[in-house]
């Protein structure tokens, strides 16, 4: 696990934070602290690895005073609203610096430069992926899933809605190209931008039009409707089966 402490003087920016990190089952958020002396004071107690550090803290304090008072600082991103910041990050040999609000991808990103930095592997997937399974992590669950009851999964901006046989769909702060690098191809399709599904749950495909499909998958309460491309593609990966 890789064990992270959030500092930052604002409650709304920490549970922001919190909100993408469940999205990384290998990450550990081991506490917050939200000025200088309450950082200095965890980071002696809880000894963190990486910090998500703001730059300015309030009262007049900041994180560049956190580092300067740290004899062997914990590898640091910082996170901040204020670009003008960046080229006295890099000078502290910070490993990123991110600007709110936090997109997820560049979290991910920052994430696997903490890992590289601490000798650890570069990328999530036996994390997320291990023994046929998938921990599929949200705020306020954690669902292990097999793939094989995965229905379908839609993308939603920079979130995936990962639609589980018998589970309320689960909104993932991960894309759907992230998906794609971890399920098999096949049985897992993609028919576009924006849509994953398990051929082996198709049980029906009507045709309305020559523009469109609606298929109805086992484990999906009402039929997906498919543009024109997306059911081009549909067709073309059943004609194989």
């Amino acid at each position: 696990m890789l064990r992270l402490l959030i500092v930052d003087d604002e409650h709304l920016a920490r549970q922001a934070l919190r909100r993408l990190l469940a999205a990384h089952p290998d990450v550990e958020i081991v506490g917050e602290a939200e000025s200088l002396s309450d950082a200095l004071r965890e980071i002696e107690r809880l000894r963190p690895q990486a910090l998500l550090l703001d730059i300015e803290l309030g009262g007049g304090e900041d994180g560049f005073d956190l580092l300067a008072r740290l004899d062997s600082p914990p590898v640091v991103v910082f996170v901040t609203a204020h670009a003008k910041h960046a080229v006295e990050a890099f000078a502290v040999q910070a490993v990123d610096f991110l600007l709110k609000p936090v997109a997820p991808e560049r979290l991910a990103d920052s994430l696997e430069r903490v890992r590289r930095t601490l000798g650890r592997p570069a990328s999530l997937a036996s994390a997320e992926h291990s023994a046929g399974v998938l921990a599929l992590r949200t705020p306020r669950r954690t669902l292990v899933a097999r793939p094989a009851d995965i229905v379908a999964l839609r993308a939603d901006g920079d979130f995936t809605h990962v639609h589980v046989e018998g589970e309320p769909p689960l909104m993932m702060a991960r894309t759907l190209a992230h998906f794609e690098t971890l399920l098999p191809a096949p049985p897992f399709l993609r028919l576009g931008r924006s849509l994953i599904v398990n051929r082996d749950r198709i049980r029906r495909v009507e045709t309305p039009s020559r523009e469109t499909a609606r298929v109805t998958l086992h484990g999906l309460d009402a039929p997906l409707e498919l543009g024109r491309a997306a059911a081009a593609r549909l067709r073309e990966a059943l004609g194989d089966r």
